[in-house]
Formats: C-alpha cells, sequence, structure tokens
C-alpha cells in the first residue's frame, strides 16, 4: 500500500505578535506627578486671583483697600514705624508714579493736640530723632487687632516736625489729618507726632492703598490658574489610563 504524499496531513504553525505598550508605566507616573504638582499650583494662582478680587470690591469711592481705624499711643515724643523697604528696581526711572500707587493715611488725635503725620527716607527720621524718647512700631496684627512697640529712651525734646525739610509727604493741624503719598523706591518710615514735638501721643490711624495694578494681577493669576489646571487634567487623565491590550495579530 503506498500513501499519497499529496493528500497527507499537512500542520501549519501561526505566528503570533504581540505589540508592546505604547507608554511605558514609568512615563505615566511622572505623568501623574507633574499633573499632580500642577493641580497645587493652579490652586496657589486661583486663591490669590479670588483673593485680589475681593479686596476690589473693599475698595472704597476714591479707590482705596483700607484698614480698620485702630488706636496707637506712646507716653514718648513720637511714634513710627520700622524701615518700610520698597523695591522697585530700575522700573522707577522708567515708569510713571502713578504705577505704584499710593498710600493714605488718615490721623485723629484723642489728646486735644494739633497732630502731624508724615513719610520720610528712614536715615532722615532716626537723625531726626536721635536723642529724643520715641516708640517704634515691631509687630502689628488686625485679627485681633495688637501691636507690639519698641521704646528708645532719649532726653531731648523733639523739634517742631512740620519745621523739618525731610518729609516726602505731610500732613499737621488741628483735628483729623489725612497724608497721601505716591509710592517711591527707597527705605521709608512713618511718624505720628503732636505737632509741638511735646510728649504723649495718642491717635485713631486708618491706612489705605489704592493699588491701580490689582485688577490686571487678579484676573491674570485666574487666567494662569484655569490653564494649569487644564494641562493638570490631562496629564492625571492620561497618566491614569491603563495600557491598552496588546495588539495580537
Amino acid at each position: 500500500m503506498q500513501i499519497d504524499p499529496s493528500h497527507g496531513t499537512h500542520m501549519s504553525t501561526a505566528a503570533t505578535t504581540v505589540t508592546p505598550p505604547r507608554r511605558s508605566s514609568r512615563g505615566r507616573v511622572a505623568g501623574v506627578i507633574v499633573g499632580g504638582l500642577l493641580v497645587l499650583v493652579s490652586l496657589g494662582f486661583l486663591v490669590a486671583g479670588g483673593a485680589g478680587l475681593w479686596a476690589i470690591g473693599q475698595k472704597d469711592d476714591q479707590g482705596y483697600i483700607s484698614t480698620r481705624t485702630e488706636n496707637f499711643h506712646t507716653h514718648t515724643s513720637a511714634l513710627r514705624t520700622k524701615n518700610l523697604d520698597v523695591e522697585l528696581g530700575g522700573t522707577a526711572t522708567v515708569l510713571g508714579s502713578d504705577l505704584y500707587g499710593k498710600v493714605r493715611l488718615r490721623v485723629t488725635p484723642r489728646a486735644g493736640k494739633d497732630v502731624f503725620v508724615g513719610v520720610a527716607r528712614t536715615r532722615d527720621v532716626t537723625r531726626y530723632l536721635q536723642g529724643t524718647a520715641h516708640a517704634t512700631v515691631t509687630d502689628l496684627d488686625y485679627h485681633p487687632f495688637h501691636v507690639d512697640y519698641a521704646t528708645s529712651r532719649g532726653a531731648r525734646r523733639a523739634a517742631a516736625p512740620a519745621a523739618q525739610r525731610i518729609w516726602a509727604a505731610e500732613a499737621h493741624g488741628r483735628g483729623a489729618q489725612t497724608l497721601t503719598w505716591d509710592v517711591a523706591d527707597g527705605d521709608w518710615s512713618v511718624v505720628v507726632m503732636n505737632a509741638d514735638g511735646s510728649s504723649g501721643v495718642d491717635a485713631d490711624v486708618r491706612a489705605g492703598a489704592d493699588v491701580p495694578w490689582l485688577d490686571e494681577v487678579a484676573w491674570g493669576a485666574i487666567g494662569i490658574g484655569a490653564v494649569l489646571l487644564v494641562i493638570s487634567g490631562a496629564l492625571l487623565y492620561t497618566g491614569t489610563r491603563g495600557p491598552r491590550r496588546p495588539e495580537v495579530a
């Protein structure tokens, strides 16, 4: 008996090709980490922008955002702030002063004396008050209100402040006085005194600021936060998707 080879049984082996995942697990983990960090950054921008919009809503009719009126007092001849460092860099000589806004101080004396309020370079204030007893505001909290003073001793009576030619802005007289100062580059101090330089300063102070660029900063922060949030969402979505199933050919 002969077996015809042409009628034999033939076995074929099908080749199986597996396509590896297109993205490695390492790349997905990195996407999740970066996306999570961007979520935190975007929330920071959104919160800052929201706070800016809230502050805009607190402006008065003249465009100032103000603190509450609080009492400041000392048995010495003057109240002064510590150094206020305003750093504008080279922009101060290029851009107008209106860009940086204004500071407004409204001071109401309690002791019935004429009051003085002024802003001057810190070095000039230090020189003017040298040898006189005065108090420096070292710490200030508004919620609740609390102020700490550092008292400097001295036996010399302070000369009348209005007679000094050191002030960038000043106001003095009987009753409530309002000082408006265009913010400028440098080191500055605020001084509140009795107009005659006598000891025993007792006054209510309300501070305000006009910040012309607050609207742009607030909306800009919200815009940046929104963009970063979208990007972080895309990274998290891509990173948390499971890898595609292998394609079998």
